[in-house]
């Protein structure tokens, strides 16, 4: 009976042991706002709506060579790039920030007013089928 017991309690501890550790709790806002690339990401993102491009410019390439974990997340930095790039007749650089955000996030495309916009609308309908 002993023996049984020895073994039941050993399985039980070689069990536990195998276990898989509890599930890390999902980030919160605070936690991704504390990354260095989403930081830069969301310093872009208030420079662009505040008319400040040549900031935004600097903080989203920021973002993008700091490592932006989200595809979601690259994809709208390229996008905010390239239509800096296309309003400021940086035609070449608009086409392949385009390029890059659907590359990012192969379900990236412009709403339908970003897309109708007279300076990038036919950039993108060129080179994002």
């Amino acid at each position: 009976m002993k023996r049984l017991t020895w073994l039941a309690v050993s399985v039980a501890v070689v069990l536990a042991g195998c276990a898989a550790p509890p599930p890390a709790p999902p980030a919160g806002l605070i936690d991704v706002i504390e990354r260095p690339a989403e930081r830069s990401l969301l310093s872009g993102m208030r420079a662009y709506d505040d008319a400040q491009y040549a900031q935004a410019e600097r903080s989203l390439q920021t973002a993008l060579h700091t490592g932006l974990n989200s595809p979601r997340d690259r994809a709208s930095a390229y996008k905010l790039l390239a239509f800096i790039y296309c309003t400021s007749s940086r035609v070449p650089d608009c086409e392949a920030s385009f390029r890059a955000a659907r590359q990012a996030d192969p379900s990236f495309a412009l709403t339908r007013s970003e897309a109708g916009h007279p300076l990038w609308g036919p950039v993108y309908r060129r080179v994002v089928p």
